[in-house]
């Protein structure tokens, strides 16, 4: 059973969103973080941002969720050969019904 002397502090500034906490606060008055959800020992050393650090690069990101494959070049040429192919299919057969 917790005492009145074993009452955990809040932080001076609230981990999560940055705002001032009032020595006496149960909870941050910005965002209503306490010591359960966000000034645990854990959340206390993290920004409340999860941003990547300063060593992220995003052509390794790409590659690895996206894989290192690329199209190939004539792909899109393809596709606009067979785009015209049935644009004149279709205006052929309502020009020209069976």
């Amino acid at each position: 059973m917790k005492t009145a002397d074993s009452k955990l502090k809040p932080p001076e500034n609230c981990p999560v969103c940055g705002q001032d906490v009032p020595r006496s606060a149960l909870a941050c008055p910005g965002c209503g973080a306490d010591h359960n959800s966000g000034w645990n020992d854990e959340a206390t050393g993290l920004d409340g941002v999860d941003l990547p650090g300063e060593n992220f690069s995003y052509a390794q990101f790409v590659e690895r969720e996206f894989g290192g494959k690329v199209k190939p070049a004539g792909q899109k040429t393809a596709w606009w050969v067979v785009g015209i192919i049935l644009l004149i299919s279709v205006v052929t057969l309502f020009l020209f019904p069976w």
